[in-house]
Parts: structure tokens; sequence; C-alpha cells
């Protein structure tokens, strides 16, 4: 039974009102406790954010402090940041595992430009594009040499949004500083923060590759895919590759080519195509060979249109493509492969140079 004046009943209903009367010290209590655990909440994340940023746990120069270079052994996600801005490297590659197998020391062997493999496995055009702005906005004072972009199919879509399948650190490579700061309040960095500091404070401590190389056949034979006869037979089955955008427009295109502005003129664009098994080349005179045609005319407009660039097709029938001891899959091919279109790389370069 309710014994309170109305006055009192309706503060008592009212959501998240203290009563007026009986409990109000034990409300008290309450209430201190939750202002003090929000206020040790905001000093602990705050605290977590400066620390974090003063580390700059994945070396993306944005601390004031003066660290050691690189980064430890990682995923090429995370180790972008370092390796882009690194001003030793005037030549990047970028893309995926689709042209993962070109070394930068073959390229730089070839060519006498320092490369660094700017790749990130099962990445696409949104994540290679936010990847070349960051190498870019960091090779303003030593300006690039050449940029190599592995052009597959996934840069064949008519979405100018750019959708990308998995997680991606664009808050690593973000203009925004805000950005970057809200970026590192992530559970996996209360994780990575001590393994930076361990990485700072060691002189043992061992640092990722600086050129980002990363050969994946070891991990490929380590799955069977050299040997078990159903992976084998697989290689076999055609696929359509050819990216599925007959009519246009093609927006990655277009971003690129937007993106290479900021470059200058004289820095060489090299657009691969990557190889693929003969199984994956477009059947003549199918839609799937309409569409890698487009694809591909495309990508020759953009490279007909802005000085020092040039179109390296691989996707085209050629007697390597048909030798199925030279693929573990259908896009995935082996260094013998790779050491043949290091050599055309190396070659357009070459030419444009002249």
């Amino acid at each position: 039974m309710d014994t309170g004046s109305r006055e009192e009943n309706a503060i008592k209903q009212r959501p998240g009102a203290c009563p007026r009367f009986g409990e109000t010290r034990k409300c008290s209590r309450w209430t201190n406790f939750i202002a003090t655990l929000l206020a040790a909440a905001a000093l602990v994340s705050a605290a977590f954010l400066t620390v974090a940023f003063l580390l700059d746990p994945y070396d993306s120069g944005r601390t004031p402090l003066a660290l050691k270079e690189g980064v430890r052994p990682q995923g090429p996600r995370t180790a972008l940041a370092s390796r882009g801005r690194d001003p030793q490297f005037t030549g990047a590659i970028f893309g995926n595992s689709h042209i993962q197998l070109i070394s930068p020391e073959e390229l730089r062997k070839r060519t006498g430009i320092p490369f660094v493999s700017l790749i990130a496995p099962a990445t696409m055009p949104k994540e290679q594009l936010a990847t070349l702005d960051w190498f870019l906005r960091h090779h303003r004072q030593v300006p690039p040499k050449a940029i190599v972009v592995g052009i597959d199919q996934y840069w064949c879509t008519p979405n100018p949004r750019f959708p990308n399948e998995k997680p991606f650190p664009f808050w690593l490579l973000s203009r925004s500083t805000l950005d970057y700061v809200a970026g590192l309040m992530r559970y996996d960095l209360i994780e990575e923060v001590p393994r930076r500091f361990a990485y700072l404070t060691s002189k043992k401590a061992e640092r990722g590759r600086p050129d980002g190389y990363w050969n994946y056949e070891a991990d490929y034979e380590l799955q069977g895919f050299h040997q078990r006869p159903e992976l084998r037979a697989r290689l076999e089955e055609p696929v359509t590759a050819g990216g599925g955008n007959v009519d246009g427009p093609f927006p990655a295109a277009t971003g690129l080519e937007e993106l290479m502005k900021s470059a200058p003129p004289e820095t060489a664009l090299i657009l691969v195509r990557p190889p693929v098994y003969v199984s994956a080349l477009s059947k003549p005179d199918t839609p799937d060979a309409a569409a890698d045609a487009a694809c591909r005319k495309a990508f020759a407009d953009l490279a007909a249109r802005r000085p020092n660039t040039a179109l390296v097709d691989w996707r085209v029938d050629r007697p390597a493509l048909r030798d199925p001891n030279l693929f573990f899959d259908h896009s995935h091919y082996r260094q013998p492969i790779a050491r043949l279109v290091e050599a055309d790389i190396a070659d357009a370069i070459g030419k444009l140079e002249k």
C-alpha cells in the first residue's frame, strides 16, 4: 500500500529518479558509485589512448616521439602504414595475393628502383586505393619513381562504393587524425601496445621485413594444392572471371586515375593484369569474354591518357598459362611465372624511361 503523497509517488514512478524520502542515502551512494565508475573509465580510456598514440603501435609516424623504425613481424594489413611511409622505397607494388609473388628485390635488380610490396591478401580496390593514397601522401619530398598495381577482376566492378569483403584498418591510413585516434580504441590494441613496447625497448627484437615481400608458396604446399588429386582436378574446371561488367562504368579506373593526379607525371604507373590458369581465361564470344574485354579497355584507355603509364597484360593465352605445374589454383601462380611477369614489368618501366 502506497502511503506517500501524490507528488512523492510521481517522483518514485519517474524513471531514474531517486525517492525524496526513506532511501535517499542509498540512492545517493549508487549515484556516486556510477559517477565514479564512469569517471574512472574515462580516465583509463584517455590514459590508454595517450600511451597508444605516443607508442604509435603500427609506426604510422603520427607520434611526436622519435621511435625505432619499423614494426615487429605481423600481417601486412597493419604493417602497411610503416612500409608505405618508408622514404627508402621509391617504387611500390599494390594489390592482393594475385600479385603477391612479384618480388620487390627482383624488380630492384632489374630496374634499379627500390621497391616495397604493399599488397594485402583478399583486398579489393577500396583497400588498395587507400593504401596508394597513403604511399603518395608520404612520398612528396622524395617522389615515387614507379607504381605497380595489380588489376584483377575486382577492379572491373561497376559499383562506385567499392564494397570490400574482409576487415581492413582504414582508420590507420586515414587522412583524419580524429579517425586514427578513434581507431586506436580497440581490443586488439590492448594486446599490441605491450608488444610494441617490447619491440621498441629490446635491441634483439625481430623487425618485420621492410620491403613487405611474402612468398605464399609454402602455405599452399602445406595445404596440398600442389599434389592432392581433387585440388589438381579442380584446376582444370573452367571458371568465369571476367568481372561481369560489360557495359560499364568502371569507377575503379576513374578512381585510380584521379588519385594518380597527386603523383608527379614522371612517376611510372604500370597496370598489371595478373596471370590466371588457362581454364580461367574467358572463352571467345561469351558474355564473360565481353566483360573481360570491356574492363581491359577501361584500363588500356587510362594507360593511353596518362603519361608514363603502361598496361602489362598477362590475362591472355600464353604457353606458361597452360602448365598446371605452375599454378596452385586458377589465380595463384608459382615462382617461375612471377619471374616472367617481373621481367615484363621491368621492360615496361625501361621503355617509359626512354
